[in-house]
């Protein structure tokens, strides 16, 4: 009888657990008891196709006073400014400039009776409000060499469509099409893409522009522990992967050291302070392979994304941005991260990535500032292109990054802050750069430092390569 009841009152429990649960839901409008995702969500790229680049055709600049030399040369007297009727319809305002020669308002006709449109007595160039000579250089599709027009404005970028019918990739697309697809364009033409396009970028943000290295605040030498005893904590807890927690038991039950795992990430933070510079600032040398991909980590409870970017055959750790999104300008700084430490920026420079569009994006951004570089995507997990096989093996590198990386990673369970998650990834990246032998490398490390390798053992080697930042950082204030 009592199993029975038993049974009963917790199916009625269960019940009435659901019903609260139902109640709170529409009396607040969401669920209030949805348990966070344990893992990352597998969210599918956005459905965004990035085209070719375009033709950037740059504008002829003159100068009207050479203009008006050559003038007085060639016929023997000055070219005299616009002699005006004072009307309205003829005035030009005293601001204004002729885009293509610089020459100022007393050298300009209004050319079309007040309506807009002026014309240049020094070179003869006709324009108004939204002259092609007031940009910096024409945008021409790639197929057609027709001019692009900028039809939508977003955020951070401006779309430019073509829209020439004539056009030979609208043609094609327009001719691949089913009749099914036809019938459906006909009634709903947004849902193709046939034309092409492109999205000229208006971010704020200067390429190749290193900064100056700042000095940490933190004082390594006030620290309560000897530089040994730091070493120790950081090789358990970096190149093994301990959490904090096993660290700090580690240290008390092996090595009868008392310390708390909070202190442990307080030193965690301060040397990762005092190494960052000196990692992103090494002057490494580098071969022509590199590949790019983005992990998750988990930060303050929400999944963010780390850019890793890797010399494919020195085995070195180039680029490491943590973000909470997986967008455009993520990807550019990523890149960017890269192509600061390269001593000159190859002709043939490829950087092989996966299928996600943001890395083609990130190349347009660099192109509209004069900085070239070819992106290979290797889609999917079979070779089913002959770009997939032939850079597969790229792809398999980051990516078995990206596995080592989460085994140092999985016994944080996560980071309560931004700054902790990059704490814990720039020491990350100086052991793998620095300290950690490769086996590819037959043993080696990725950066040979003779300072490094003579010393005995792994806790020297942490201590002394803080200690050749220190140097780094105090030669470059000096």
């Amino acid at each position: 009888m009592y199993p029975q009841l038993l049974t009963y009152l917790m199916k009625f429990i269960k019940y009435q657990d659901q019903v609260i649960r139902t109640l709170l839901t529409l009396l607040i409008g969401k669920g209030m008891f949805e348990k966070p995702e344990e893992t990352p969500v597998n969210k599918p790229y956005r459905k965004l196709q990035v085209d070719d680049l375009p033709i950037i055709e740059p504008l002829q600049k003159l100068e009207y006073r050479n203009l008006l030399t050559e003038y007085q040369e060639k016929n023997g007297k000055p070219l005299k400014p616009v002699q005006r009727r004072l009307t309205a319809k003829t005035m030009v305002p005293k601001s204004m400039n002729c885009p293509k020669c610089g020459a100022p308002s007393d050298y300009l006709y209004a050319n079309n009776g007040g309506k807009g449109q002026y014309q240049c007595k020094v070179c003869t160039c006709v324009f108004n409000d939204k002259s092609r000579y007031l940009k910096e250089a024409i945008l021409k599709c790639p197929h057609c060499s027709k001019t692009l027009e900028k039809v939508k404005e977003r955020k951070d970028f401006d779309v430019y469509k073509c829209k020439n019918n004539d056009c030979s990739y609208y043609q094609r697309k327009l001719n691949g099409m089913s009749p099914k697809e036809k019938k459906q364009f006909k009634k709903d033409p947004q849902a193709f893409k046939l034309r092409y396009i492109f999205r000229q970028f208006r971010i704020d943000f200067k390429p190749l522009s290193k900064s100056s290295p700042k000095n940490p605040k933190v004082d390594l030498s006030r620290l309560y522990v000897s530089p040994h005893t730091l070493g120790l904590i950081l090789t358990y807890h970096v190149n093994y992967g301990l959490s904090a927690r096993k660290t700090a038991a580690l240290m008390k039950d092996v090595h009868g050291i008392s310390i708390s795992h909070q202190s442990i990430l307080n030193y965690e933070n301060a040397v990762a302070l005092t190494l960052k510079p000196y990692v992103d600032y090494y002057p490494y040398e580098l071969s022509d392979q590199f590949c790019g991909d983005e992990t998750y980590i988990r930060v303050n409870g929400r999944w963010h994304y780390l850019f890793f970017f890797f010399d494919a055959v020195k085995k070195i750790i180039l680029s490491y941005p943590v973000s909470p999104n997986r967008d455009t300008m993520s990807a550019i700084r990523a890149l960017d991260d890269v192509l600061i430490k390269m001593k000159e920026i190859p002709k043939d420079l490829t950087f092989v990535v996966d299928g996600n569009p943001i890395y083609l994006l990130a190349q347009h951004f660099f192109a509209q500032h004069d900085i070239h570089f070819d992106i290979t995507q290797v889609i999917g997990l079979t070779n089913e292109d002959p770009v997939s096989k032939e850079y597969r093996p790229l792809k398999q590198v980051i990516e078995r990054l990206n596995r080592t990386f989460k085994g140092n990673y999985r016994s944080t369970h996560g980071f309560g802050s931004e700054h902790g998650s990059v704490s814990f990834v720039t020491l990350f990246v100086a052991y793998f750069n620095f300290l950690r032998p490769h086996a590819t490398l037959e043993g080696k490390v990725p950066v040979l430092n003779p300072e490094l390798q003579q010393l005995p053992n792994m806790p020297a080697r942490w201590s002394k390569l803080i200690g050749l930042a220190q140097e780094w950082l105090i030669d470059q204030s000096a």
